[in-house]
């Protein structure tokens, strides 16, 4: 006999804080973080750019036309690779770590503390998760930045560029 649809899914259920489990939130943050920081790339590379250059960029309409005509369509999405890559592995550490944190915390408080104080455990575990996906983050938005305002083409020459100029702390 076939089973039906929610029997299909009970039987394939995660178990929690597994490391298949991180692992899968991992995965969701890489692809929802990544994805929607990637998508806002060409406003991205106008504020940069307009913080920059206030002069030379004055709003977000004109700053648009200026980089089209002076760099085409390209010149609007650069910076992509750095925030592409970067806010995935920002959000794989925000999530995955997250859940991570969360489990670990608790399992410290015990059970009886993390019943009534759910939620402080819930915001060091967030807290613990942020502090580690921002350091990870961090390298790509030096690289980002410097491909918006033409130090570098893009994330392969940014880093080794920023690295022999900056050492490891550019």
């Amino acid at each position: 006999m076939e089973q039906t649809w929610d029997a299909q899914l009970r039987a394939k259920k995660m178990e929690l804080f597994t490391s298949k489990y991180y692992a899968a939130c991992a995965v969701g943050g890489m692809i929802s973080s990544g994805s929607a920081h990637f998508l806002v790339t060409p406003f991205d590379m106008l504020k940069v750019n307009m913080q920059a250059n206030p002069v030379k960029y004055k709003s977000i309409l004109s700053s648009f036309g200026i980089v089209y005509r002076e760099q085409g369509l390209a010149g609007i999405w650069k910076g992509w690779g750095s925030k592409l890559y970067g806010y995935s592995a920002q959000g794989a550490c925000k999530f995955g770590l997250y859940e991570y944190f969360k489990k670990y915390y608790s399992d410290l408080a015990g059970p009886d503390y993390t019943r009534s104080h759910k939620t402080s455990i819930y915001v060091a575990g967030s807290l613990s998760a942020q502090i580690i996906a921002d350091v990870a983050l961090c390298p790509f938005e030096s690289v980002k930045v410097r491909v918006q305002t033409g130090y570098a083409k893009g994330l392969s020459d940014g880093f080794p560029r920023l690295i022999r100029a900056e050492g490891i702390t550019g």
